[in-house]
């Protein structure tokens, strides 16, 4: 959601020894893993954001029509499926996160037969399509809430959180509580046709429905199964930690200091990630487990610890949740080999064995190009994330551009801010438009390929010329590249595929290093330098039971970093990354 932080297997090919400068031709996605696993317990999920990925009618915002058109793309990147955010009919003040329509295709983004298309497209490139699905709120123009704010009697009422708030002596209304909107103000609005308040996490105009109420579980499950009876794959569900909150309104207790909208900072301990909210996920999952071919649920769980994701899988039964969004892992801003360990550590202990998802990037957090990076070695980095994205035991979630560098284009006048919190919050919080400007495909025009139109919805990224697809593809040493023979290791090598992962050299505060171990025993080495400094690298591989005599590389960046017997050190460059096999 929108948070204010900021076909065939195909032979890996080896040019030589390893390196960058090595070629893997692009793997045609599986139908389905080897060994009868679901697809997405390995898969590499794909994230779109419709109306920054490709304008097919020149109107200067993407659409479906554009998606089909660059399948091919995606395919020859080596994607299993594409998440598509929302796409539904909204008035856009949440740029389609406010929906209005659960059944329906937003003009601007096509129709019907453009959405049918595309997923048969997808599907003959075996490709699967995700949607994003809100079930935390509507918008304000649903036909539910319409009715529901007509009266209390109205059959919708009981849809939406409503309270009468309270009255001062003067006869004034109030809202119940002091509670926040996450996008700044009160979280409470009042309707005066009805004489009470409805609740909003988000903006005031994305009214949260009441999921204490069954009828509201009932007609939502009724609209997943429209798009589930039309062949999606699944969905990513928004928010989904928001479902419930304090049935008794308490006041949240108050932290102290404010927050980029001015307003004072609360605890979420009523309004966020109650016991409730997994009772409708295990009924939820129990829904679409009665559907064919695996489909599956990604939640955006933004918590605390990487053991609070346990629940969201169904801890020990895994009947909620097959793919909770791991966002503690890339989601911060410090390159940090001791962070790092520490969550994948996590990831793997305290899950009870379930698959998880890795994020770095995506539509609502700065690009972890700027995250991560120091404005010197950028470009080593971002190969450095890409390896661990890739090469770690989970499923790998990458958004749009991140495959070939886009940065963060942050507006640095209110004026061209678009998006509502930004506007908002400015300067403190100046929005998410920044990772939203268009994908850049080429330099055939100023609008990146993107479109025709010369007045994109967001201006495109000033370095386009230089960061685009058809640029990077030809270039054998592009962060594209790179991102292609990582996907193409990660389908075709057992190891990287499915493999246990094992922690190597766990001391050392520079340098993570892990092993995958396939169940044949074949084993792949990653070395990640996050320093400035070389370093010398003694893996340990005897101590943490591993056998062999002999290192391979398979990957490396830059493509000098060498390897020979596997009791000598490895020597890694600054901000080298290194994938080797060891035999």
């Amino acid at each position: 959601m929108h948070w204010p932080l900021r076909r065939s297997t195909l032979v890996l090919l080896l040019a030589g020894a390893a390196g960058i400068a090595g070629c893997i031709a692009p793997a045609a996605a599986a139908d389905a893993p080897a060994g009868g696993e679901p697809w997405w317990r390995h898969a590499v999920i794909y994230e779109i954001y419709p109306r920054s990925f490709q304008d097919a009618n020149g109107d200067g915002t993407g659409d479906l029509a554009g998606i089909t058109q660059r399948l091919d793309y995606l395919e020859q990147l080596g994607v299993d499926a594409i998440w598509i955010a929302p796409i539904y009919p909204s008035p856009q003040v949440d740029f389609g996160y406010d929906i209005s329509d659960y059944r329906g295709i937003d003009p601007q983004y096509g129709s019907f037969a453009d959405f049918d298309r595309l997923l048969g497209e997808a599907r003959r490139r075996h490709i699967r399509v995700i949607l994003d699905m809100v079930l935390n709120h509507t918008s304000d123009q649903h036909p539910w809430f319409i009715d529901a704010a007509h009266s209390r009697e109205s059959p919708h009422h009981e849809f939406y959180v409503w309270s009468a708030g309270k009255l001062d002596p003067a006869g004034q209304h109030h809202p119940p509580n002091n509670w926040v909107s996450l996008f700044g103000g009160p979280a409470w609005e009042f309707v005066p046709a009805v004489s009470e308040y409805y609740y909003h996490r988000f903006y005031r105009q994305q009214p949260d429905l009441n999921w204490r109420n069954p009828e509201v579980e009932r007609a939502m499950f009724a609209d997943m199964r429209f798009w589930l009876d039309r062949g999606v794959a699944g969905f990513r569900l928004d928010a989904v930690t928001e479902l419930f909150e304090d049935a008794q309104l308490r006041d949240a207790p108050v932290l102290g200091g404010v927050n980029a909208q001015g307003d004072p900072i609360l605890s979420d301990l009523y309004t966020k990630n109650l016991p409730e909210v997994h009772q409708v996920m295990r009924r939820l999952r129990a829904m679409i487990d009665t559907y064919p071919d695996e489909r599956v649920l990604i939640g955006e769980t933004y918590l605390e610890k990487t053991a609070d994701l346990d629940a969201w899988y169904g801890g020990a039964r895994r009947d909620e949740l097959q793919l909770p969004m791991d966002t503690l892992v890339g989601l911060g801003n410090r390159l940090d080999a001791v962070t790092f360990r520490r969550h994948l550590l996590e990831s793997q202990t305290q899950l009870h064995g379930a698959q998880p998802l890795v994020v770095f990037d995506n539509h609502d957090n700065i690009r972890s190009w700027d995250r991560y990076g120091d404005g010197v070695h950028d470009a080593q980095i971002a190969r450095i994330i890409a390896a661990l994205l890739l090469t770690t035991r989970a499923t790998a979630l990458v958004y749009q551009g991140q495959e070939i560098g886009q940065r963060t284009a942050t507006p640095r006048r209110v004026e061209d801010v678009r998006d509502p919190l930004g506007v908002r919050g400015w300067p403190r919080d100046k929005g998410r438009d920044g990772e939203r400007t268009p994908m850049q495909w080429d330099a055939s025009n100023p609008q990146a390929g993107f479109s025709s139109n010369p007045h994109t919805w967001l201006p495109v990224t000033a370095d386009y010329r230089s960061v685009n697809v058809a640029s990077e593809s030809a270039d054998p040493a592009s962060l594209l590249n790179w991102y292609r023979r990582l996907i193409a290791l990660r389908r075709n090598d057992a190891a990287v595929r499915a493999g246990g992962m094992v922690m190597l050299d766990e001391r050392n505060p520079a340098v993570l290093s892990y092993a995958r171990v396939s169940g044949t025993g074949a084993t792949v080495i990653v070395s990640l330098n996050m320093s400035a400094r070389t370093q010398k690298v003694s893996l340990g591989l005897a101590q943490a039971g591993l056998r062999g005599s002999q290192l391979r590389t398979l990957l490396s960046s830059p493509d000098s970093v060498a390897a020979d017997a596997a009791s000598n050190p490895l020597i890694l460059p600054p901000y080298a990354a290194w994938v080797g096999q060891l035999r």
